[in-house]
């Protein structure tokens, strides 16, 4: 974890914080070159009742539509989040390189009862656990409290 990487999770945050006020769940990721050139960024957009409308799996289709599998394979991933088993499966099948995110799977669980919100309805995998292989970073304890908050004020 580099701060060109802490940057890219700051960012990652702003975007989780634009989803939860237009009322989707705070979630924010991008898409970065081998070369560190941002490629595409996004937000969960699941408020309009499309459960799959995550930012990682519109990062999956964009890179399956637009790079060489050699360009998918150096790209990096950031994300305020790490993947849900959806995205992570995404992220393995098109063959994306590391993923870095800002707080864990583990961390969302803890949080969803501490805030008396419901399960995600899918099983709280880690990516690893989806994609063995995957290079992964993260948890970042420092961007915890924030991301924690977002999900404090997101609906449901």
């Amino acid at each position: 974890m580099n701060d060109i990487d802490l940057q890219h999770l700051r960012r990652c945050i702003e975007l989780a914080t634009e989803a939860v006020e237009a009322g989707d769940q705070p979630f924010g990721s991008r898409l970065v070159s081998g070369e560190g050139d941002l490629l595409f960024e996004d937000r969960n957009r699941t408020g309009g009742g499309d459960p799959t409308r995550h930012p990682e799996f519109a990062i999956a289709r964009w890179a399956a539509e637009n790079m060489s599998p050699e360009e998918r394979r150096h790209a990096v991933v950031y994300t305020s989040g790490e993947h849900c088993a959806m995205c992570a499966a995404a992220h393995g099948l098109v063959g994306l390189g590391r993923i870095v995110f800002a707080t864990s799977t583990e961390q969302l669980g803890e949080w969803m009862r501490e805030l008396g919100k419901p399960p995600l309805g899918i099983a709280p995998l880690r990516v690893t656990d989806v994609v063995p292989g995957a290079t992964v970073s993260g948890p970042v304890p420092a961007l915890a409290d924030q991301v924690r908050a977002l999900h404090a004020r997101a609906r449901k």
